[in-house]
């Protein structure tokens, strides 16, 4: 007796009353199939013990059925050069590309080389996904070569009109004005603003945006002397927390563009003998794990690394599937702690 004949996605669709291209469709967790019909599809295939050849899909196809995911190198305490915000996403990421039967690659964005034509250019990837860009200025030109060319990717950053391709980021100006409206709150009204503010880090930028509104809206005078340029290091929080004690100002808060700034500033107040938050109140930014384990623990605007890192996967596939999509600007939400001169709720 010859050998049972293999089950095709023809049979299924046939058995299940629908297209061949739905089938394939639903089986590779397409959303534009609905989920009663992606469940009938599957126990139909489970039934007829249908499994799917991924390298023939693949070839059929013309994809390699995998995202890669590039980090920007952060100057970090440790060896990870990672900043810690984004590991929060990671996992996010590598859950939501599962769900729709997709690999994740994770490599470092290497600006030594041509890193935009490493992946989807060379069939290694389908689409890209950016986290972190050092100097915006000179990111901008490798975001718009990649349009030109024709590459499907997103990033994580500031969302603005006029910027290339697909952005998913939170809403920094609102982040940047409830702190600073905490602060006011507690009673404090020579608040500093430790982050670059200028168009070089369009997040920052944002942030330092909604300090002002706050600012403005209490009748607060903005203290340029209050303002210290500084990116998402440790070294740098320190360097800026410096300047600002050395210029003889009074201040009595700070709204710090990220947690890295906001605790190395709390170390050289600690070490200049001012006391957090008696003395002087402090808000970050991003919630990484270490703002909770600090002494005090640190009040800070927390951004949704969960929805975010799986928001940045389904519009990236949104745009491999020719799917229309927008960018999209996340909320965010402030976290009370003794930081700030208010114990939490």
């Amino acid at each position: 007796m010859s050998a049972q004949r293999k089950s095709t996605s023809f049979d299924i669709a046939q058995a299940a009353g629908v297209s061949q291209p739905t089938v394939s469709r639903a089986l590779r967790g397409s959303p534009t199939v609905s989920p009663a019909t992606r469940q009938r599809i599957e126990a139909i295939a489970k039934q007829l013990n249908y499994t799917v050849d991924r390298s023939a899909s693949n070839l059929r196809s013309g994809k390699t059925r995998t995202i890669a995911l590039l980090l920007f190198r952060d100057p970090t305490p440790d060896e990870t050069e990672v900043n810690p915000f984004f590991l929060g996403m990671l996992g996010a990421m590598m859950g939501a590309c599962a769900d729709h039967g997709y690999d994740l690659l994770v490599s470092f964005q290497n600006f030594s080389s041509d890193w935009h034509t490493d992946y989807e250019d060379s069939h290694r990837a389908d689409g890209l996904i950016l986290l972190g860009y050092g100097d915006y200025a000179d990111y901008r030109a490798r975001l718009d070569h990649l349009v030109a060319q024709g590459t499907h990717f997103i990033r994580w950053g500031s969302v603005r009109h006029d910027q290339p391709g697909l952005t998913v980021g939170c809403d920094n100006v609102a982040g940047g004005a409830e702190a600073t409206r905490h602060l006011i709150a507690q009673g404090r009204t020579r608040i500093a603003f430790l982050g670059d503010a200028t168009d070089h880090y369009p997040e920052f930028y944002d942030r330092h945006r909604g300090y002002l509104a706050a600012l403005e809206e209490h009748g607060l005078h903005a203290d340029p002397h209050l303002q210290v340029d500084a990116i998402t290091t440790e070294e740098d929080g320190t360097r800026a927390a410096q300047a600002l004690l050395a210029r003889g100002v009074a201040f009595d808060a700070i709204v710090a563009a990220s947690d890295l700034i906001a605790l190395s500033a709390m170390r050289v107040l600690a070490g200049a003998g001012r006391i957090v938050p008696d003395d002087v109140a402090i808000v970050g930014f991003d919630d990484i794990p270490a703002a909770s384990l600090a002494n005090p623990p640190l009040t800070t605007v927390a951004q949704d690394t969960v929805l975010g890192g799986r928001r940045l996967v389904e519009m990236l596939l949104a745009r491999i599937d020719d799917r229309p999509v927008t960018s999209i600007v996340l909320p965010t939400q402030l976290v009370v702690r003794r930081s700030s001169g208010e114990a939490a709720a």
